[in-house]
């Protein structure tokens, strides 16, 4: 059940137009959906703010597609992650994908061209989950120059995914640019002794600028969570003046 739907059945609670044991029958099915191969977690939009994603790797087309039609069937935004071409474009058909409204944005900052699946997948996840993205694409550190061309843009992002792979250092300059919180992502891109994008996650791990967190390696899909949730948490701060001035009157 999503917060709109509880909210929703709260109300009519209140307004007299639904008993309470028929709210409670509608609350008191499963919290999860059994598929025999998978089982759904469908109050987890209530716990998380977000639907359970379908974690795409190792299942087959089929399996892709059923989990994915049964979440969607909730009403609520669905995501899968590392799908294979032919599952999603299986699901494709099915659920054309929406653009989000523009107004707050996530800055998701990729080191070099071969970031950007893992960009990508930062980007699709926040999007799926309503929020706004503007991409800065192939700005590392061995041309700071392109960077600090879009510094204007950086400095308005509410929270920023930063891709980079080889020495990982783009997180560190980002994060002295900017008064948004910071997602670091090192990916696997790099050569013997990048170690498979360890070298760039304990670069991130030892940043020297405050407001960066770290991911793990190759990590989109935690990064682009991570920053939605934050920006819906600013949404939701900035919406608020007259609570807030009230609790801080309480304080007072």
């Amino acid at each position: 059940m999503r917060p709109e739907t509880l909210r929703k059945l709260l109300s009519q609670i209140a307004d007299g137009q639904v008993s309470v044991e028929t709210a409670l029958a509608r609350l008191r099915g499963f919290p999860y959906e059994d598929l025999a191969f998978a089982k759904l977690d469908h109050h987890r939009t209530l716990r998380c703010g977000f639907p359970e994603v379908v974690f795409g790797a190792g299942k087959s087309d089929e399996q892709v597609e059923q989990i994915f039609t049964r979440l969607a069937a909730t009403g609520a935004n669905t995501l899968a992650t590392r799908v294979a071409d032919s599952a999603a474009a299986r699901i494709l058909a099915r659920f054309p994908k929406t653009p989000p409204d523009a107004g707050r944005f996530i800055a998701i900052v990729a080191a070099g061209t071969a970031d950007l699946p893992i960009a990508e997948e930062a980007r699709v996840t926040a999007e799926i989950m309503d929020q706004a993205t503007q991409m800065i694409y192939d700005v590392g550190v061995a041309g700071l120059h392109r960077l600090l061309a879009d510094s204007a843009l950086l400095r308005q992002a509410t929270a920023l995914v930063v891709v980079a792979g080889m020495e990982g250092a783009l997180p560190s300059v980002v994060g002295g640019l900017v008064a948004a919180p910071v997602l670091a992502v090192p990916t696997s891109v790099g050569y013997g002794a990048s170690f498979g994008g360890l070298a760039a996650l304990l670069a991130m791990l030892n940043s020297c600028a405050a407001g960066v967190s770290v991911v793990n390696i190759d990590n989109g899909f935690g990064a682009g969570y991570q920053a939605a949730l934050i920006c819906r948490a600013g949404a939701v701060w900035a919406s608020e003046p007259d609570r807030r001035a009230d609790q801080g009157a309480r304080r007072g």
